[in-house]
């Protein structure tokens, strides 16, 4: 347990240094909207580039690791939907959102610094992978929602999904997955010069995220409901594991061939990680920022306790 929390310990700490940072006022908040522009416009990019373009394309593209993330984040985003909006009574609107909370991920800021002390020689390729499922579909299909919510139901949802999709083709992330994959397509050696500049702002990406992740905490209101998130806390951070695991365990039963441990760790953990940052920042466009701020806020501080137990369990599977 010790070498668990030897690993999970340092991401915390970053995030903690950039809270505290952000509170003593050595930052203000805002610069940590500046921080994150840059991990997600070139640090990130950078990184999902050269992990694909250096690696031919079939230790890339593995199936069961798409279709295991995919299709658990696709049963927990049905899953929470109808169970908000059938069985609670919430509107299309707060269901879309508390969908969103249970089946998207911070594999960015958080997962990837995880998976690199966790399941180093992978964390590049399971970052490009999980940014294809959740740029390309999840994300898409929760503006789709979220807009037909807004029309009051009347809009036809693939409008929708159409124009996230346009936005979503400028993304530097997805652009980085496209490059990357025709590179290693192409088998092209980039020169030296070109993949140690690279390498300069792809390093940068995992200390830089969790600081200003923390940073991005600060101010964040708790309010008097925490205790109506704590359903999509649990959903996000146990079911979601859940359900990526079990379409793992059915896929071989249809014929795809398992994944490694190693990607099969990275999967599990990716899943477990809390929502993704921008979650209150989507939301908050749509009428939704306090419930889904409480959220991250709550969610963030539980899963030292939970992404400890499953970085033991994987350890002890292993």
């Amino acid at each position: 347990m010790l070498d668990v929390l030897a690993i999970v310990g340092p991401i915390y700490l970053a995030i903690l240094a950039g809270y505290l940072a952000t509170r003593a006022g050595l930052f203000a908040r805002a610069d940590m909207q500046v921080f994150g522009k840059f991990v997600l416009n070139l640090a990130l990019p950078a990184l999902i580039f050269n992990a694909l373009a250096q690696r031919r394309i079939g230790e890339i593209l593995h199936p069961a690791y798409l279709l295991s993330y995919l299709f658990g984040s696709l049963l927990m985003l049905l899953l929470a939907y109808a169970a908000g909006h059938r069985l609670a009574g919430l509107s299309r609107m707060r269901s879309t959102f508390l969908a969103m909370g249970v089946s998207c991920s911070n594999s960015s800021f958080i997962g990837f610094p995880i998976l690199l002390l966790m399941v180093a020689p992978v964390a590049g390729v399971a970052l490009g992978l999980n940014v294809i499922v959740e740029n390309l579909v999840m994300l898409p299909l929760v503006l789709a929602l979220a807009e037909n919510a807004r029309a009051g139901g009347g809009r036809p949802w693939h409008q929708a999904l159409r124009q996230s999709a346009r936005r979503l083709i400028r993304n530097p992330l997805v652009l980085a997955v496209c490059g990357g994959l025709l590179i290693s397509l192409a088998e092209v050696q980039l020169p030296q010069p070109v993949v140690r500049g690279v390498n300069l702002f792809a390093q940068a990406s995992g200390g830089v995220s969790l600081f200003a992740i923390g940073g991005t905490l600060f101010g964040l209101p708790l309010g008097s409901g925490w205790q109506r998130v704590i359903p999509l806390v649990a959903a996000k951070l146990i079911g979601h594991p859940l359900a990526v695991l079990l379409i793992a365990s059915l896929l071989p039963l249809l014929g795809v061939a398992p994944m490694a441990p190693d990607l099969r760790a990275a999967a599990l953990l990716m899943a477990a990680m809390p929502m993704m940052s921008i979650y209150p920042i989507v939301a908050q466009a749509y009428g939704e920022a306090d419930r889904s701020t409480t959220a991250l806020l709550i969610c963030m501080v539980t899963s030292f306790f939970t992404l400890s137990a499953w970085m033991w369990i994987v350890r002890v599977a292993e």
